[in-house]
């Protein structure tokens, strides 16, 4: 790629905190054409659909489903624009659903300005990016049958949400600290533990701790 063409890559931020958005922003100066940006999914889907560009950048956990729902819907209709995941998680469960999700990528908040951009460009020419850490667990999910799937009908069932809900569970979390560390009310987590049970047919907290555990959700 050019350094003309590279000058002119447009790119789409998807985060729910605006003072985030603005700093990545900020720290990508000219290199790239920041061309939209959005705080939820349906603002998110709504603008790429539009605008079309060629690289979002793309949050794991907001409140509204997070970035595998944006990945979702647009993936099947709009294949040529490329998605990489900036996340503070470094979760192999994280990494794991947005690559099966049809990200291209994935590099957490930490990362250098100059190396989000050459993640940016590079994503963009079609090559896969991870931090090195991250490019682990997604290497572990192919080699090794006891290592999160990438394939996992079970799973996929879950939200983001219920999935970080279920493993401070598998870690032993009681429920009024899972609110607190999420910033939910105890309602909305035992909902979520409703919801969770309900789809993997489960009965109580003590099965979805064992079963978490078994696909190293924790």
């Amino acid at each position: 790629m050019s350094d003309d063409i590279q000058q002119r890559l447009r790119v789409f931020l998807v985060d729910d905190h605006a003072m985030f958005r603005a700093g990545v922003r900020a720290e990508l100066g000219d290199s790239v054409d920041v061309i939209g940006e959005a705080g939820s999914v349906a603002e998110a889907v709504t603008a790429i659909r539009g605008l079309l560009p060629d690289v979002v950048l793309l949050d794991v956990h907001m409140p509204d489903g997070g970035g595998r729902a944006v990945l979702e819907q647009i993936r099947g209709t709009h294949p040529d624009v490329r998605f990489l995941a900036l996340s503070v998680s470094d979760a192999a469960e994280d990494v794991i659903g947005l690559i099966r999700g049809g990200a291209r990528g994935y590099v957490t908040k930490t990362i250098a300005a100059a190396d989000l951009v050459d993640a940016i460009r590079r994503v963009a020419d079609g090559d896969a990016v991870f931090s090195p850490r991250l490019a682990g667990f997604v290497l572990d999910a192919f080699a090794a049958k006891n290592q999160v799937p990438l394939n996992d009908p079970e799973l996929d069932q879950l939200t983001n949400r219920e999935r970080e809900v279920l493993r401070l569970l598998a870690r032993g979390y009681a429920y009024k600290e899972i609110a607190k560390e999420l910033y939910i009310s105890i309602k909305t987590v035992e909902t979520h533990v409703s919801n969770v049970l309900r789809k993997l047919q489960m009965s109580n907290r003590y099965e979805l701790s064992r079963w978490a555990v078994d696909r190293r959700i924790v």
